[in-house]
């Protein structure tokens, strides 16, 4: 029980929010694809009919669970880093190269947010649809701008939390 304790607190004692969201979501999205191609391989198999539409879906998911797996490794600090550079730099180089990847994260799902709602509002504006069951693509792509939003929230809130427990 202590040690459930103390994991949920930081240096000043603190209790953090779990970051259970990002888990629960990219969950039920894989769920959910594996369901769709469980069954539409069901359904092949028994009927020789495919369901077109179940691609459509399954690359929907599989764009929420690569976002949601981006915050989400980014609250863990489970990004790739080559250790043995960062390991050789030391504390402040670590701190630098920490900074340099921090502005390119940011400046990576800045432009996804940026060129993604324009893409969004052109699928909107000359109503595209989608090949396999004719809905609008907006519904399809104003997530990778709200996703992205979700996963800038997520940088700045890990760098909100390093910048105050350090100083």
């Amino acid at each position: 029980m202590e040690q459930e304790q103390s994991a949920k607190s930081d240096d000043n004692g603190e209790v953090k929010a779990p970051f259970r969201i990002e888990e629960a979501i990219g969950a039920l999205a894989m769920g959910l694809i594996c369901v769709i191609s469980i069954l539409n391989v069901i359904v092949r198999y028994a009927t020789d009919v495919s369901f077109a539409f179940t691609e459509e879906y399954s690359v929907f998911l599989l764009v929420i669970v690569t976002f949601v797996g981006a915050g989400l490794a980014y609250t863990n600090n489970g990004h790739i880093s080559i250790a043995i550079v960062v390991n050789w730099l030391g504390g402040r180089g670590a701190r630098v190269l920490k900074f340099i990847s921090f502005l390119a994260s940011v400046s990576l799902f800045a432009m996804l947010v940026y060129y993604g709602a324009d893409l969004t509002y052109d699928e909107f504006r000359f109503d595209e649809t989608s090949p396999a069951l004719g809905y609008p693509t907006w519904i399809y792509t104003i997530w990778l701008p709200l996703l992205s939003l979700a996963v800038l929230f997520r940088i700045f809130q890990v760098a909100w939390i390093e910048m105050r427990s350090k100083g």
